[in-house]
């Protein structure tokens, strides 16, 4: 899975010690979680979004939008660094597949175009289970 070298850089029995199964298998087996499944789908906190394998900050609530496709959509990383995009040819399409750029672990996939309303016209369609969101100050 790796396209790597990756600043984070563990072995899969690493891998697999560290996460659940469910992580594991979305995070380092690119597995897709079902649709609104994620706590985060629906979220309207205020806050950032990590990597849950490695924890780098990765997408802000600022650009997270609702998509209504079952999963948290953002338009936008944090900065163009933090993810990496990767064409996709799986599922007998064409897709581009995000991974973060710091631990090379699947989020989930981007796709352009589609005519939300948003700065972008992109969604970064992102697996909840790829996430943990770090409440910001504010929201207390």
């Amino acid at each position: 899975m790796n396209k790597g070298p990756y600043e984070v850089d563990k072995s899969d029995d690493e891998w697999r010690a560290e996460l659940s199964a469910r992580e594991y298998k979305v995070l380092r087996q690119a597995a897709t979680e079902r649709p609104w499944s994620s706590e985060y789908t629906s979220a309207k906190t205020p806050g950032v979004y990590s990597c849950r394998a490695c924890g780098a900050e990765l997408f802000r609530s600022d650009e997270k939008f609702d998509s209504h496709c079952g999963w948290p959509s953002f338009w936008s990383p944090l900065a163009e660094d933090r993810v990496e995009q990767i064409e996709d040819r799986s599922m007998g399409m064409r897709r581009v597949e995000v991974r973060c750029a710091r631990c090379g672990s699947h989020l989930g996939h981007v796709f352009e175009g589609e005519g939300y309303d948003n700065p972008t016209d992109l969604r970064y369609c992102i697996n909840g289970v790829s996430l943990q969101l770090e409440p910001s100050e504010q929201s207390s």
